[in-house]
């Protein structure tokens, strides 16, 4: 079984080359865990439709699969160009303005989503297009204009997104766009939402405040991709703490903080999540190539494998299953990679054991993982309420499924992107972890060792209405 169920799991954006139920239903029973829908694009009637497919998807695959609402946050964009096309030299001179309804007439004033001239200062770098094409501020203009020097070859397109690493945005984080679609999202089947450009974990504390008040249990992930959330290990870690998971963006941190960066970021996020049982999410590029190509390159497939040794608990598919030619195979190509790398490596060990406010469930969590290795068992059953036994049992990192029961049904859905977790919903009973065991062992979802006719199963379990987990049985099923 352990050589079958993938640990690390996949994380799927849907967009164009997957908005149906058809090429829905094809990537979540092909081992996509989870649903990226970005706020970046499309409309909220869109993503009823699409809510609707990954559930009934879900249904007919027997599985909890999660969905993400991604907010656009303070990413600015460029307006439209005309042609969608604009050539630029080195020393061109660009004006960028805030104005609604701008018909760019293929000029050097183009039109931008923001107001750059109430944040900017001269001096300060500007780059465009992904960071394709760098510039620097060299004039405020007017109250809502700035005039860019462009300091190398390049082009830029429509809706392309600008980076301003050294401005001072005041943690101005939350957009009118994010607030609409949070309140929108509020009454939707998420559960998670993701935040933009974090800058601190006073961030996530107010995200977390406005979702309680719209009554949304959608748990909160923080995207790192600024300097201002890297500026220090005690500072990234507090946003880790005050989150519920990170998701690490590389795609903009690199144009914010620097390519070379990101690499180091990654590790340190990944051990930071696991020693505070934290989701982390490694997202952007990860198999790019397969936007255009049916095979992924050997530095992409080296990418994935290493996020799976470091311990992350999913990776994330973007343009390869929103845009791409080969959504499908994207998400084989990707389940195969992790196959084979936790089959075939160890994974990295952190500095420290995890640990989280929940002192009790940290250590009946360790006795269990351990237990379960001492003795060989075939899987780790969890009976759960709230998913936090789930949790404190994956950053343990062990090395066989963790099988989770529980009545909560959001619960069940967020665990889908957690760590070796199958969770599965069931009326509560005292024993309904045995009984689930006896089930997927009988439809032979779990499989013994070497063709042994009992499954040897570890659960941990508890009353419901007293302290919660407190019990760890051993049983054949």
């Amino acid at each position: 079984m352990s050589k079958l169920f993938k640990r690390t799991k996949i994380l799927a954006t849907i967009g164009p080359a997957t908005n149906s139920a058809e090429k829905i239903e094809e990537v979540i029973m092909a081992g996509v865990n989870g649903c990226r829908l970005n706020c970046s694009h499309g409309s909220n009637e869109e993503r009823d439709q699409q809510i609707q497919w990954i559930r009934e998807a879900a249904a007919k695959k027997g599985r909890s699969v999660a969905i993400l609402q991604d907010l656009q946050g303070p990413k600015i964009r460029l307006g439209f160009i005309k042609d969608n096309h604009l050539d630029l030299k080195v020393g061109d001179e660009l004006i960028l303005e805030a104005a609604e309804g701008f018909e760019h007439d293929g000029g050097m004033t183009v039109p931008v989503q923001y107001n750059l001239a109430e944040k900017v200062k001269v001096g300060e770098p500007l780059s465009m297009f992904d960071g394709k094409v760098k510039s620097e501020v060299i004039d405020i203009v007017s109250d809502t204009a700035i005039k860019v020097k462009v300091l190398n070859d390049g082009f830029i397109m429509s809706k392309k997104g600008l980076n301003l690493p050294d401005t001072d945005f005041g943690g101005d984080i939350l957009t009118p766009k994010d607030l609409s679609d949070i309140e929108y999202g509020a009454k939707c089947d998420y559960d998670y939402v993701s935040l933009s450009f974090v800058q601190s974990a006073s961030d996530i504390v107010k995200l977390k405040e406005l979702l309680k008040s719209l009554g949304s249990t959608a748990k909160v992930v923080a995207k790192i991709e600024t300097k201002k959330a890297i500026e220090s290990e005690e500072h990234l870690e507090e946003i880790v703490k005050a989150a519920d998971g990170i998701m690490v963006a590389r795609g903009d941190m690199a144009v914010e903080a620097g390519a070379e960066v990101v690499p180091i970021i990654q590790r340190k996020l990944i051990a930071m999540c696991r020693a505070n049982a934290k989701l982390c999410i490694v997202a952007t590029q990860m198999l790019s190539s397969m936007v255009d190509s049916p095979e992924p390159t050997r530095a992409e497939v080296s990418d994935v494998a290493t996020a799976v040794v470091q311990g992350a608990d999913t990776v994330m598919l973007s343009d390869e299953t929103a845009n791409g030619k080969y959504p499908l195979e994207t998400v084989k190509a990707m389940k195969k990679v992790i196959l084979y790398t936790q089959n075939h490596s160890r994974l990295a060990p952190i500095s420290r054991p995890p640990v989280t406010k929940e002192r009790i469930y940290d250590a009946i969590s360790n006795a269990a993982a351990r237990l379960a290795e001492n003795i060989d068992a075939d899987t780790i059953v969890c009976q759960t309420a709230s998913g936090l036994t789930a949790m404190t049992m994956a950053a343990q990192r062990p090395n066989v499924p963790i099988i989770t029961v529980t009545e909560n049904t959001r619960a069940a859905n967020q665990l889908a992107l957690i760590y070796a977790n199958s969770a599965f919903v069931r009326p509560y009973s005292p024993d309904f972890g045995f009984d689930l065991a006896k089930e997927l062992k009988d439809s032979e979802y779990l499989h013994t060792k070497d063709d042994e006719e009992e499954l040897l199963a570890v659960i941990v379990s508890g009353d419901k209405d007293k302290i919660g987990t407190d019990t760890i049985k051993v049983r054949y099923v």
